[in-house]
Parts: structure tokens; sequence; C-alpha cells
């Protein structure tokens, strides 16, 4: 059997992050796990202290596709560049400059949502970064068979 993966991000305003994301992915906010009528009631069971402001949030592809995400606040900022980071794949189809063309609008879109541009590879890809400094590339994805 093959194993699934989470992915976690790390970092210090868990909503501001999730908007992002959801935006970026097209994702949604995950449902609690049963029986659980509420993330909250989910919360509760792991008896945290009551000072304990929970900061998170949990995201899942609403096709069941891709991996959930779960956005975490933690005390201390980021520092380095990130080992591991995610790509997101515009369509692969048509001309060179077609498939660069939906790279870079896909990249302005997320620069209105609050990314930022690290770096273009011209033609190929875009490094970017989301609204807390965690790097991604916006690239094009295999071409759709015909």
């Amino acid at each position: 059997m093959t194993a699934r993966i989470d992915l976690t991000l790390d970092c210090t305003n868990a909503q501001r992050l999730a908007e992002f994301w959801k935006l970026a992915l097209g994702y949604i906010d995950e449902p609690p796990p049963p029986p659980f009528a509420t993330r909250e009631e989910w919360l509760a069971q792991f008896d945290l202290p009551e000072d304990d402001e929970d900061d998170g949030a949990w995201l899942c592809d609403p096709q069941g596709a891709g991996p959930r995400l779960s956005i975490l606040k933690v005390p201390e900022p980021k520092t380095a560049k990130n080992r591991l980071h995610i790509d997101i794949r515009v369509p692969g189809h048509g001309s060179d400059e077609e498939r660069w063309g939906r790279i870079r609008a896909e990249a302005d879109r997320l620069v209105a949502a609050g990314a930022t541009v690290q770096h273009v590879f011209d033609g190929h890809h875009l490094f970017m970064a989301d609204p807390e400094g965690n790097e991604f590339c916006v690239a094009a994805g295999p071409a759709d068979p015909a």
C-alpha cells in the first residue's frame, strides 16, 4: 500500500495563511474528524491549557486528490530557506508562449493575494514566497494527452 502524505506549514498567522493557500490551491477547510461536529470539539479532547489559544487551520483538496495541508502557529519566526516547497502547476498544453502566459497569470493572481516573486526563470517557472515567506514555485504541468 502506498503511503499518503499531509503537508504542514508553520506560521505566525494561521488564518491569514490558510486564506492564501485556499485561494492558491483551490482547497477548502477540512471538516473535523468524525465523530466531532467542530474543530473546537476535536481540539477539546487534547485538554490544552486554557491560555493556549489555538491558531491552526486544516485544509483539503475538495476532490480528494491532493495532500491535506495543516497550517500551525508556532512561536519562532522563519529563519532559513525551506528544504521542501510546494509547486503549483498550471495546465501545460499549448505553445511555449501560451504556457508562459498561464504561469505569469497565476503568479499575478497570487501576488494580488499577498505572495511575492523571488526569482523569474524566464519561460519556465517563477520562484515565489507566500505572505509569510514560505517558498513555492509556479510552473506548467504536463501537457494533457490529445
